[in-house]
């Protein structure tokens, strides 16, 4: 019998058949699943693993860089090239795969890492390596950004803490075996393949992607013509999009910054032009951005989420900081080679993965606001990184270093996942791509700017208290090679390792600082219903 509210031309069946297949339609699942799931999981961890392998593998191959090619006052470039490239673009590279697609962009810069990396096992100079490194971070940013994107949209929210707590995993794995690998090829071979052994791994990583990963995810299960701009798409329509404006002012403010701070007190002094003018231009592009920030924000008429950006900054400072500064300790102080030394800094590298698998987890099944566990991980940081600036052992090591350093890595390990966990949670499902770009970008940014604080303070300590008793030529000497100290007397050495020590130790402090940073930020984002996985 015909429903009486259809027309007379139209038989129910149909009516039946067109609500089943929109139906169908509409309960399509973007996520992936089975084999293609694991692999495609699999190659997103290898290209995560690769990006972040290359800030840690080079730490320990500094010197053997800088004797083969010469310019050890720039080697820190080497190092500052990479991670500048690496924030620039986080941000926009999210932004970017939401225009033109997470495939075609990963793809872009699977390409460019591995053609990079390349490049700087072929560089024939200190000024060619740090060109290629800057170009090879931009890659870099691309893969960190669109991978962590991808693994969260290849799986339902409800397990957002699971793959976040994976991820976190293989981020600080490749920082644990990055300084075991930089010193073991340093030793046994030559420090072009720290670079070199990218290439193969990447161009798996990238065919197995161009096989398994779906063309226009994650909008393969609608129609092309569905969701944002096709191939055809206006070009001037995709960079009003883009916030190019805001990425060149956080870009060049950071950059100008981080060249003030390492270049003081080493070629320029604070009080030189060159100093001040870019400190001066660095503080009006930041007082631009954030002028700039505000703006979009408000056209857009949204308030600006409750977003853990500036955990992110402090705990990138404290991080990076760490990674760099403990190997050196071991090496200068304690006149460690290279591979003992990331041997004797495997406790805070083994703890950072334990803090990562506790911290979702336990948020997860006992239902803990993930707010408090970040206020836990910062205290505990805060009191880690106060007893470390209190070790200053000359000639050994003593036991409970290695247990502050637990202490210290368990801490960071705790908030690196919930500060993405917590991004999807705290933004609109549109802003997901831009809001995790934007966690790596700051995390890095910070690492960046903390760098250049420490080294600052370094070399202003030690030129301070070793002028008096060693000059200004010895003094100098002494900072640009730590090969110098073994060529003096004994009582001379003595001094001078002591003298490093103890700026490792205000180095240290400084980090239980900005260890604090993390606490009042965390407080910041006080709500009255946290979040909650």
């Amino acid at each position: 019998m015909k429903d009486p509210k259809l027309g007379p031309n139209v038989q129910p069946h149909i009516i039946q058949t067109v609500v089943i297949e929109d139906a169908a339609l509409d309960t399509a699942t973007p996520y992936l699943h089975g084999t293609r799931l694991h692999v495609v999981t699999a190659t997103l961890c290898l290209c995560l693993f690769l990006t972040n392998l290359e800030i840690p593998i080079v730490t320990t191959s500094l010197i053997s860089i800088a004797t083969e090619l010469g310019g050890l006052d720039k080697i820190y470039w080497i190092t500052t090239a990479y991670m500048l490239g690496y924030a620039g673009v986080l941000v926009l590279s999210a932004k970017i795969s939401d225009i033109f697609g997470r495939k075609t962009c990963l793809l872009v810069a699977v390409g460019l890492f591995v053609v990079f990396s390349a490049a700087c096992g072929a560089a024939q100079t200190m000024e060619q390596l740090i060109i290629f490194r800057a170009f090879q971070g931009l890659g870099g940013a691309g893969n960190y950004s669109l991978c962590t994107i991808i693994v969260l949209e290849m799986a339902p929210p409800e397990k957002y803490a699971q793959y976040t707590g994976g991820v976190s995993v293989v981020f600080v794995f490749s920082l644990l075996l990055g300084p075991l690998f930089g010193g073991a090829i340093t030793q046994h071979s030559t420090w072009r393949w720290i670079f070199l052994l990218n290439v193969p791994p990447g161009v798996i990583a990238a065919v197995l992607l161009i096989l398994l990963l779906p063309n226009n995810f994650p909008h393969h299960h609608k129609p092309r013509d569905s969701d944002g701009l096709g191939v055809a798409g206006s070009l001037r329509k995709a960079y009003v999009r883009l916030d190019v404006l805001g990425a060149i002012l956080l870009l060049a403010a950071t950059l100008l910054l981080v060249t003030a701070l390492d270049e003081a007190n080493e070629q320029y002094t604070w009080r030189s032009a060159f100093t001040i003018t870019l400190l001066t231009v660095s503080g009006v592009l930041w007082v631009m951005f954030v002028a700039w920030e505000r703006r979009v924000t408000r056209n857009t008429g949204k308030m600006e989420p409750v977003f853990p950006w500036r955990n992110a900054v402090f705990l990138g400072m404290i991080w990076f900081v760490t990674m760099f500064e403990l190997p050196q300790r071991f090496e200068v102080v304690n006149q460690l080679s290279p591979f003992h030394a990331a041997i004797r800094f495997i406790p805070f590298t083994v703890a950072a993965p334990v803090g990562s698998i506790v911290a979702p987890t336990v948020g997860k099944l006992f239902k803990v606001p993930l707010l408090y566990l970040l206020g836990i991980g910062s205290l505990i940081q805060v009191a880690a990184y106060a007893l470390l600036g209190t070790v200053s052992g000359q000639h050994g090591i003593p036991a409970r270093q290695y247990g502050y350093q637990v202490l210290a890595g368990f801490g960071c390990g705790i908030n690196i996942p919930l500060l993405t966990l917590m991004t999807p949670y705290s933004t609109e499902k549109r802003d997901h791509a831009v809001a995790m770009g934007a966690i790596a970008q700051f995390r890095v940014m910070g690492g960046c700017i903390g760098l250049a604080i420490v080294t600052t303070i370094h070399n202003s300590y030690l030129r301070s208290h070793l002028t008096p008793f060693l000059g200004a030529d010895l003094t100098g000497a002494v900072l640009q090679s730590t090969g110098v100290i073994a060529t003096l007397p004994s009582g001379t050495q003595d001094l001078i390792r002591g003298t490093y020590a103890a700026s490792y130790d205000l180095q240290l402090k400084v980090l239980a600082g900005l260890a604090g940073g993390q606490v009042l930020a965390t407080m910041a984002m006080w709500q009255r219903k946290p979040i909650v996985v």
